[in-house]
């Protein structure tokens, strides 16, 4: 037998689908030695995922491809929920912008991957192995080894530190590491429809509590719109595909169906799944991989990035010998909760829409008219804040007081307003941040209360300093305010900064990479701060991920 083509890599990725080819364009940029195997050669060439939000497109910011994603992306795009009658109960329209992106966006999953796999042609360590599929997976205390066979059937060995698992719902890998899937499989099927020639004036999401038949309507780029409609029991799923049921289903819904030129109709059955554990030894499963959800939230790939971001930064910290292997389990403890909570929004925006009885839909109806007149529930639905944002007790990060308070902004993603650079120009604040840590001084320069082997560690794995001041303040209009030391100094364009910090009480940030915020503290703390982290991610014998945080200092007022 032909011995097989052997391949050594620090990072091997398995599936590149948008989930897959993130994790690959993160490895990249943080300078990780990648291989990205897929079985297929070619992108699905049809939408799947269709909705993006903020959270997301500051990830893709952070490759750089966020610009590009924005190029073939409806922004802005309103959510309306429709009562039994067709009459409209909600309409959501998010209008801030707190992570520096718009919240709805509408986007084509085709063309999402191009651009991202467009982006891995940066990176000559990054390699893509597509055609080749995954046979067989193994790991011992050294490394994991991939059986893999190319598109002319020859064997293809990968020897991988580490495997991320980025194969889908039906993962080979998750399978072969005998991970279940817990959660529940929903009894009824959607079929979806999508033309390419959109003969609607509907600029918006519709989610049509129609208890006749519920249905969502999409509009979507370039033309194109989506229908999905619930089927009732007994309605064969194949038979619903033939072009007359097609038709038929669209009848009512557009002035003549068989004028569309229908380029997709299938069947979906929907699952709210998670896995059992989403680290295993040196393989850490992540997006459909690791959980399946409805598609009502819009959440599903979104969840996914999440996930990419998250895995990516801590992996190339482990490969490049910035931190312990350990790190690793915080993965899971990080992003587990969060990823079941977006599979319980999903179910609870399907139990709206999917009452067939007439009786109660309208006591749906009713309810939901009932409660959005009082302004705060109004306003909570119209700024999407039923949309659980991540927040990590426990993982890569310092809490002052009580890990588990509401109002603590750390193990939250930061802000991102506007700054002003030396050179005058104005910026998202992530374009200042470099893509490693960062230590953010608001009114004093962090670099200042470092002594030398506080320095030293952050130095050694790649902070960037920056000194926040505010926009105008203490020169003249010809004057630029620049740093003394290290440090970047910025300026705070719109005051958003400044409120910020006031509000949360510490002047000194610690970003992470994948700008969630790991620590906020006082200049004077900055040493114990420096301490903890070296706990963290060089973590010894006897101590424990979960011990760091007790050992900081708790401000007055902070403990409760």
């Amino acid at each position: 037998m032909t011995e097989p083509v052997e391949h050594h890599t620090q990072v091997a990725v398995v599936g590149a689908g948008p989930v897959g080819v993130t994790v690959a364009n993160y490895l990249g940029l943080y300078g990780v030695r990648t291989l990205l195997i897929d079985r297929s050669e070619e992108i699905i060439d049809y939408p799947r995922a269709v909705g993006m939000d903020d959270e997301c497109l500051r990830s893709f910011q952070g490759i750089g491809l966020a610009d590009e994603m924005l190029a073939d992306m409806i922004q802005n795009v309103p959510l309306k929920m429709f009562a039994a009658n067709g009459h409209c109960l909600a309409d959501i329209r998010p209008d801030t912008k707190e992570f520096g992106w718009p919240r709805r966006n509408i986007f084509m999953q085709q063309l999402a991957e191009h651009t991202l796999r467009a982006g891995l042609a940066r990176y000559p360590h990054v390699q893509p192995l597509l055609g080749h599929e995954l046979v067989r997976l193994e790991q011992d205390g050294t490394e994991a080894r991939l059986h893999v066979v190319d598109p002319q059937g020859q064997r293809v060995l990968v020897h991988a530190d580490y495997v991320v698992a980025a194969d889908g719902g039906r993962s080979t890998v998750r399978e072969q590491l005998g991970i279940p899937l817990s959660g529940d499989t929903h009894p009824r099927k959607w079929v979806v429809i999508e033309c390419d020639n959109d003969p609607l004036d509907a600029p918006y999401t519709g989610l049509h509590g129609d208890p006749k038949r519920p249905y969502v309507c999409l509009d979507l780029p370039y033309n194109y719109r989506r229908w999905e409609f619930m089927l009732f029991p007994g309605e064969d799923a194949e038979a619903m595909l033939r072009p007359e049921k097609v038709h038929e289903l669209l009848a009512g819904h557009v002035p003549d169906p068989t004028a569309l030129n229908i380029i997709r109709a299938r069947v979906y059955t929907h699952h709210s799944r998670v896995a059992d554990r989403f680290v295993d030894g040196r393989i850490c499963l992540v997006g459909d991989a690791a959980h399946l959800m409805p598609p009502w939230a819009g959440q599903g790939m979104n969840t996914g990035i999440r996930d990419a971001t998250n895995v990516a930064w801590k992996l190339a910290a482990v490969v490049t010998g910035r931190a312990h292997p350990r790190i690793l389990a915080t993965y899971d403890t990080e992003r587990r909760e969060h990823a079941q909570a977006m599979v319980k929004l999903s179910d609870a925006i399907g139990r709206f829409l999917s009452p067939t009885s007439l009786r109660v839909a309208r006591a749906r109806d009713t309810l939901v008219r009932g409660l959005t007149v009082a302004p705060p529930v109004r306003n909570w639905l119209v700024h999407m804040r039923f949309k659980p944002v991540p927040r990590y007790t426990e993982g890569i990060m310092l809490h002052r007081g009580r890990p588990t308070r509401k109002s603590s902004p750390v193990g939250r993603m930061l802000i991102q307003p506007r700054v002003e650079t030396a050179d005058g120009r104005v910026l998202p604040l992530d374009e200042t941040l470099g893509e490693w840590f960062a230590l953010i001084g608001y009114g004093t320069d962090p670099l200042v209360h470092l002594d030398p082997d506080s320095r030293a560690f952050w130095d050694r794995i790649g902070t960037r300093y920056i000194t926040v001041v505010e926009s105008r303040s203490g020169r003249s209009r010809t004057e630029r305010r620049t740093s003394t030391t290290d440090s970047v100094t910025v300026e705070d364009v719109d005051g958003v900064l400044r409120d910020w910090f006031a509000l949360h009480r510490g002047s000194v940030a610690v970003v992470r990479p994948d700008r969630y915020l790991a620590s906020l503290t006082e200049p004077r703390d900055l040493a114990t701060v420096t301490h903890a982290f070296e706990r963290l991610l060089s973590p010894s014998r006897s101590t424990e991920f979960k011990d760091a945080w007790r050992s900081m200092p708790v401000t007055e007022g902070e403990a409760s």
